[in-house]
């Protein structure tokens, strides 16, 4: 008979190396740990929010969490334990090992007063059971620049704002102030601490993950105002008769106005020897393709669930978003965790929010991660009661629950964690 399996936590910063190698085996890396990466993970990494599962002296799963701000509806944020860097070596799943990571973590963000638990899922069917239900999606174009039908002579803003190139040490300088400003007004974004600028910037690089360096440009507003950022690569291909057939891939394009995310995009757009542009992860309802004069020219290359969020405190997520109409509902929600079940009372209206528990009775009923689903405003909640997903225990509440939760614009996150 093997030996029993360890659960660590925090992990030993001995323990580090051995960790890395099982998170990378577990993401089909290469099953190293290179000095520089292992140094750059422990700059990084909060080791009591750190757990290991060891068989031996061989680390066969991992799992950390740490701290992390989400944009409610409305600007405000809460305070969410990210779980990210999720693996199960194929030689001990179906052991609980994941279930063991999972009901510490979420007990521990849970007495720290964490309003939510979010991750990246890289498998649809794994998290629903914890509790998680998506609350972002994400899309991505391929265009085909040719026939985007935007003027390729476009060379400034007919706003009287401009576009100028920059350095990595502009973006990093300028950068953070404006992801705060687009966290102030897009709900799903998360918040990046200065390690994701130093790794976006290629200032910090792990040993394993090819890095060029990106072109940066800035959009200033005719008062002077950094709104906008774009970050981009592109290959340099050709064919036939010196015919260009460039490719241009999109890190980042950042607007905290309309008007700075159209002239970044009719900036790329107009880019010499350009021929087809990636568009990276975009809210579903992003400009595009409607910004082109032929929105055909866009052809979506992947759209899929993003950000998954897990309810801990439900009356702080309730009490923090906005709602553009009044009303009130008693929601009633199943925990098999026990972590934020319960029946609550909602009034809630332009002028602000109240929840707390309740005995009325329940005018919805639904697990608690169908409330990740709608919390951020994306998903209708007509929609899962006709999906058998929430239960209408009083006509026409979900119609209510619509009206309250969903939001014009749909929320985005397009950060990975």
């Amino acid at each position: 008979m093997g030996m029993a399996v360890e659960l660590r936590t925090p992990l030993a910063d001995s323990d580090l190396t051995s960790w890395t190698i099982a998170l990378n085996a577990g993401f089909l890396r290469p099953p190293e740990a290179p000095k520089e990466e292992v140094e750059l993970r422990r700059e990084q990494m909060d080791l009591s929010r750190t757990q290991g599962v060891f068989d031996g002296d061989r680390c066969v799963a991992t799992f950390r969490s740490f701290a992390q701000r989400l944009t409610a509806v409305g600007g405000a944020d809460v305070p969410a334990d990210a779980i990210s860097n999720v693996a199960v070596s194929p030689t001990h799943r179906r052991r609980g090992l994941l279930s063991r990571m999972m009901e510490h973590d979420l007990r521990a963000a849970k007495e720290r007063g964490d309003a939510a638990a979010t991750l990246i899922a890289a498998e649809y069917p794994i998290y629903g059971r914890y509790g998680f239900g998506p609350a972002t999606w994400i899309t991505e174009w391929q265009v085909d620049v040719p026939r985007a039908g935007l003027d390729p002579r476009h060379s400034a803003p007919s706003d009287g704002g401009r576009v100028d190139f920059a350095d990595a040490d502009e973006v990093r300088k300028l950068g953070p102030a404006l992801h705060e400003r687009l966290r102030a007004r897009q709900h799903g974004v998360i918040d990046r601490p200065d390690s994701w600028w130093r790794i976006a910037t290629g200032r910090l690089r792990y040993p394993n993950r090819p890095w060029t360096e990106p072109f940066y440009v800035l959009y200033r507003s005719p008062d002077g105002s950094v709104d906008g950022l774009l970050a981009y690569t592109a290959d340099d291909r050709w064919e036939g008769n010196k015919r260009p057939h460039n490719t241009v891939t999109v890190l980042e394009l950042m607007g905290v106005t309309p008007a700075a995310e159209r002239a970044l995009w009719h900036f790329l757009f107009s880019v010499d020897w350009v021929t087809r542009v990636n568009t990276g992860r975009r809210a579903p309802d992003d400009l595009l393709p409607l910004l082109l004069g032929d929105p055909r020219a866009a052809q979506v290359a992947m759209h899929a669930d993003w950000l998954w969020l897990r309810p801990l405190d439900v009356p702080q997520l309730l009490e923090t978003r906005t709602y553009p109409v009044e009303g009130s509902l008693v929601l009633e929600l199943h925990d098999a965790a026990g972590l934020a079940g319960g029946r609550y009372f909602l009034e809630a209206g332009p002028d602000g929010a109240a929840c707390a528990t309740t005995s009325r009775p329940a005018d919805l009923t639904m697990d608690i991660g169908e409330l990740g689903t709608i919390w951020l405003g994306d998903e209708s909640a007509v929609r899962l009661a006709s999906l058998g997903r929430i239960a209408e225990e009083r006509p026409g509440t979900a119609a209510l629950a619509e009206r309250l939760l969903r939001t014009p614009r749909r929320p985005w996150c397009p950060d990975s964690f």
